[in-house]
């Protein structure tokens, strides 16, 4: 895993993680259980986003 990675994962997954709890709230989910589901779904999700974006920025 390169620097990079990590570094965009942190970013990606602050930014994919709080979007999904906003989510979550604007639909009336307010239960601890949907908002944890939320946020481990937006983590989840930056692994592949960051993976592209590192990937991109080395190859330029």
């Amino acid at each position: 895993m390169s620097r990079l990675f990590l570094i965009i994962y942190t970013l990606a997954a602050t930014v994919l993680a709080g979007t999904g709890v906003i989510a979550a709230l604007t639909t009336g989910r307010v239960d601890v259980t949907s908002i944890i589901i939320a946020a481990a779904a937006g983590a989840i999700l930056a692994i592949p986003a960051a993976w592209v974006v590192s990937r991109r920025l080395e190859n330029l």
